[in-house]
């Protein structure tokens, strides 16, 4: 019995397609093996930790993070939830601010905004529900003030972002960002 021209044509793209497929989907699960930097490990680069630092102005090509927006101001804060809770505090002169909690894994695990905090002055405490347990034995004063996050994520960052609607507003910003808190509760 001989194999049609048509036949073998069809059968040896369907294998091509069925190993493109393979490679594919292995290649898609190895990535994450084969990343070797972080935002949590490149924001090592713009100063030290349990700090919020100024990131350079967004420009094409060259975002110190991926995904950046250009009419925004950044600054970003590598923190440890092993040294205690950490206190994110401040005060953006910007008509819209937000904050973005992520792990180090890059997933987001706490997203605010000025609209929806309800206030024009960050006051954040991320903390774990161990540490959570032991502030509310002795809580600090204005701990009704803050906006309390528990989580179990240990190690993250958290980006800053202020909208900046007019270029004159941009010093103001970075200056309020520069002083931006995020430590450990003390």
């Amino acid at each position: 019995m001989t194999l049609s021209p048509r036949f073998t044509l069809t059968a040896g793209a369907l294998a091509v397609l069925c190993l493109a497929a393979i490679i594919h989907i292995l290649v898609v699960l190895t990535i994450p093996q084969n990343v070797q930097h972080s935002a949590y490990d490149d924001a090592l680069t713009y100063g030290p930790d349990r700090q919020f630092n100024l990131l350079p102005d967004v420009r094409p090509g060259e975002e110190a993070l991926p995904g950046l927006d250009p009419a925004m101001k950044h600054a970003i804060c590598r923190f440890q939830l092993s040294a205690g809770p950490v206190f994110f505090d401040a005060g953006i002169p910007a008509s819209f601010w937000s904050i973005g909690v992520f792990n180090q894994a890059g997933e987001t695990v706490y997203s605010l905004n000025n609209r929806t905090a309800g206030a024009d002055r960050l006051s954040m405490l991320l903390i774990t529900s161990e540490q959570l347990s032991i502030l509310r034995q002795n809580p600090p004063a204005n701990l009704e003030n803050l906006i309390v996050i528990e989580t179990e994520t240990i190690s993250g960052i958290a980006l800053l972002r202020a909208y900046v609607s007019h270029p004159t507003s941009a010093e103001a910003i970075e200056n309020a960002m520069s002083i931006a808190s995020c430590d450990v509760l003390g």
